[in-house]
């Protein structure tokens, strides 16, 4: 080590060389060692790896919001800012020494690289673009050039929904941020979120759900360029201008390099590229960004940092001190001299008071970081308040006062933007108390602050990842890219849950993922995938199920249910009686199980009919030799088991006693109104022939069968009466009596007739179960006619059709041809 006396080493090259790990291993093998970082979150990765290599004893943490000092320190992690002047170190080592360029910070790097120096060792480390003016202002520099582990290339343009996981969306404002992380989470299931704001745990956590696989995309700000080192493929610019503070402005070739550097950590290759309204790179640009030659830095940002005291406006003048190198340039106006100079304006109070003293501690307040950067009034307010303070008598922030201001942060309801708004504030009370003797009971406010900060940042990261994270999509997206098992359970029979989240529901045999409807269809079909991986065997069990069990039935809809959902369908197939099955089922069901089941369920079904309608399937399929038989057949299944006798009345006058009888034997029932099936108009007939009658001919689907158990139907809406028919109803003006109970009732009729007039008891009303009066309106609409008898007080009735012309005779011996009686015979002999 003696070799390294004073030595000053830069190593330049652009991102993923490694840099930031030599500086952190070169300075643990020195005895002392401080190391500054441009961001917090950096300083604290850093200083948690140093921990766990050498001990928490020996290292420090040393930020404006964070102090983490042991009892003995080797070693010191800062932010540069922070980094201590007073200590004497073996090693000194500055990371992204290029921000000796930044509008806002610049001055506070250079002032490192000028005057910051190890014993033994001092390091610079960032672009190759600062090798020239580091040249130029420090003597004996030995450059230490690192190439990148991996290539760099350019891949276009492409839309967000086009954009491949491990991809990284580069906006520039909070708005932009939180708009993209919403447009990902539809079309993607989610995006970790990564800004300079977040506070180190909110980061972290926003880290780990993207290093796991729970968010594949990661939106993030500019702080991303900082030394975050993450699996990341590919990175794509949303914009290419940044507001710094002052102006929009185009970023540099230096600042989209250092981004674009994250993808393809280590020797992984990686690309970059631009979606949205990005405007497109020009060809020159792009080649000097894949080759990383960058235009060399000429000129560093600079402010004095020998500031005298003496008076306010001799400290105004130090600041504002000009400088003769031709490499450095005075720095404009930063906010810490913004709040200086205003409050020398507009406190009068401030020239009385001053002193060297007094004006060292009003430097040190205005100092105070603006970290919400939304009420400067109120942030000047904060300066006030802490400068009476510490030039009061007592020198100190009082407990009381701190209390209060905490306790109004110390809340965890709201939005993204109030808890973030709450850790900014509360971070400026962590600065506060993090000022050795700046507070009463500093180490108690220390904690106390790191506390409240700690419950935001983990209620932060619990909203962002609520927000913008869609965590079934995250969880089948995992599936699909590591290839892993995932816990599958079915709860309520139908509820399905992977890995602790709720996915959808089972209906029958088809899974239907409960995911937004946001979601793009190639996202959808990749996502059923991962998720019918999981749910298969659930469904096998189920098809297994169902042709093992013994119930089997046809809905309204002519669907097949099982436990309440649909599993296939009944389409028309070559006649009423001969559907056809379809499938309702999930596509993780194999085919050879598909087409077990669907054969299964095309064996139920035909047994159903069969056995349900048999006397009308056997109707289709029986061969009369007879072809009046034959015919009078054929009209009957044409007529789904019911045809008027009037319809077929020459058929039934040349079928012979013999072939009424073989009829009679097939259940085919020759009566006085009708021919029809009497075991077709039982329900569970009746509703099973016009489920099938519906689905052969769908504009009967409109029609509604009669409810079961009812003989008679009054119904003043016009109704179908072919459709009524079929379900066994004929029609008599307003009225509707069940075939069957016609024809018992005319056999009733028959049996209470004496020189053809009868009289109406109860039992023909009960049997067709309607009132007195109904019954005696559809006797007439049935052509019966009151009858007066001198000497009986009966309502009787007499059979007289009105196209019937009667002789009037003294003994009435002509009888009409046509009257029950005629009939009767017939009826005997069938």
């Amino acid at each position: 080590m003696e070799n390294n006396l004073k030595r000053i080493t830069a190593v330049l090259g652009p991102t993923n060389t490694g840099k930031t790990h030599l500086a952190v291993e070169t300075m643990l093998e020195y005895e002392t060692g401080i190391i500054g970082f441009p961001l917090r979150l950096l300083a604290r990765e850093i200083f948690d790896k140093c921990v766990n290599k050498v001990g928490a004893e020996k290292v420090a943490l040393i930020t404006g919001e964070e102090k983490i000092i042991p009892k003995s320190p080797k070693f010191y992690v800062c932010t540069v800012e922070s980094m201590p002047q007073d200590l004497i170190v073996d090693f000194v080592a500055v990371d992204e020494i290029q921000m000796c360029t930044d509008h806002e910070r610049g001055h506070i790097f250079t002032d490192r690289l000028l005057n910051a120096r190890g014993d033994k060792l001092t390091m610079f480390l960032g672009s190759h673009t600062m090798k020239s003016v580091i040249a130029s202002l420090i003597k004996d520099v030995e450059f230490v050039s690192r190439e990148r582990y991996s290539k760099l290339t350019y891949s276009g343009y492409k839309k967000i929904s086009r954009l491949n996981p491990k991809t990284a969306l580069i906006a520039f404002s909070i708005d932009e941020v939180y708009a993209i992380a919403e447009l990902v989470r539809r079309q993607k299931g989610g995006a970790a979120i990564i800004m300079g704001s977040l506070s180190p745990k909110t980061r972290n956590s926003q880290v780990k759900l993207y290093q796991s696989g729970d968010a594949n995309y990661l939106v993030a700000t500019d702080a991303i360029g900082m030394g975050i080192n993450m699996d990341i493929d590919n990175v794509s610019f949303s914009n290419l201008k940044k507001f710094d503070g002052k102006k929009n402005r185009k970023l540099t070739l230096s600042e989209i390099s250092q981004i674009a550097g994250r993808a393809g950590r280590h020797i992984n290759d990686g690309t970059f590229g631009i979606t949205g309204q990005c405007k497109q790179l020009l060809p020159d640009e792009i080649e000097k960004l894949e080759n990383h030659e960058l235009n060399k830095i000429d000129v560093l940002y600079w402010r004095n940092s020998n500031i005298n005291f003496d008076n306010l406006d001799i400290l105004v003048s130090s600041l504002e001190k000009q400088t003769d190198n031709e490499f450095l340039k005075r720095i404009n106006d930063c906010e810490d001299e913004k709040v200086l100079k205003f409050l020398i304006k507009n406190e009068d109070e401030l020239k009385k008071k001053s002193s060297k003293d007094f004006n060292k501690i009003l430097w040190e307040c205005c100092q105070i970081p603006d970290f919400s950067k939304k009420e400067y009034g109120n942030h000047i307010e904060i300066v006030k308040k802490v400068l009476g303070f510490l030039t009061s008598k007592s020198g100190k922030v009082t407990n009381d006062y701190m209390k209060k201001q905490l306790e109004r942060l110390d809340r965890y309801d709201g939005n993204i933007d109030t808890l973030t708004n709450r850790i900014s504030n509360v971070r400026t009370w962590s600065y506060v108390a993090n000022k050795k003797y700046w507070a009463n009971n500093y180490d108690y406010w220390i904690e106390r602050t790191k506390h409240i900060e700690d419950k935001l940042s983990d209620k932060l990261h619990e909203e962002l990842t609520k927000s913008f994270i869609d965590k079934r999509i995250s969880i089948l997206s995992r599936n699909l890219k590591q290839n892993i098992t995932l816990t599958t359970e079915i709860k309520n029979e139908n509820e399905v849950i992977i890995d602790g989240q709720y996915m959808g529901r089972l209906n029958g045999l088809k899974l239907n993922l409960d995911l937004k409807s946001g979601s793009l269809k190639t996202d959808i079909k990749s996502l059923k995938k991962a998720a019918r991986q999981a749910i298969a065997p659930e469904l096998m069990k189920r098809v297994h199920k169902i042709i093992k069990s013994d119930d089997f039935k046809i809905e309204d809809d002519c669907k097949i249910n099982w436990m309440d959902s649909p599993i296939a369908y009944a389409t028309p197939g070559k006649n009423y009686l001969n559907p056809k099955l379809e499938l309702l089922v999930d596509e993780a069901i194999d085919e050879e199980s598909k087409q077990k089941l669907k054969v299964n369920l095309e064996k139920k079904l035909h047994e159903l009919i069969s056995t349900e309608l048999k006397d009308l399937v056997d109707l289709s399929n029986t061969k009369f030799k007879n072809n009046y038989v034959r015919a009078l057949c054929y009209q009957l299944f044409e007529n789904n088991g019911v045809i008027k006798r009037e319809t077929v009345r020459e058929m039934i006058k040349n079928i012979s006693k013999e072939n009424r009888l073989s009829l009679r034997k097939a259940g085919v029932k020759i009566g006085r109104y009708h021919i029809f099936l009497p075991k077709m108009l039982k329900p569970n007939a009746v509703n099973l022939r016009v489920k099938l009658w519906k689905l052969y001919y769908p504009e009967d689907k409109k029609y509604n069968v009669p409810k079961s158990g009812l003989n008679f139907l009054k119904d003043q809406i016009k109704k179908n009466n072919k459709f009524l028919l079929i379900c066994g109803f004929e029609n008599f003006d307003q009225f509707y009596v069940r075939v069957d109970i016609l024809e018992r009732l005319f056999l009733k009729i028959i049996e209470n007739s004496k020189d053809n007039i009868f009289k109406i008891d109860s039992n023909m009303i009960n049997l067709i179960g309607c009132t007195k009066e109904n019954f005696i309106k559809l006797l007439e609409l049935m052509h019966y006619q009151p009858k007066k008898i001198k000497g009986d007080e009966g309502e009787l009735f007499i059979y007289k059709p009105k196209f019937v012309k009667r002789k009037k005779e003294k003994n009435n011996k002509n009888v009409n041809k046509n009257s029950p009686f005629d009939k009767l015979s017939e009826l005997r002999f069938r």
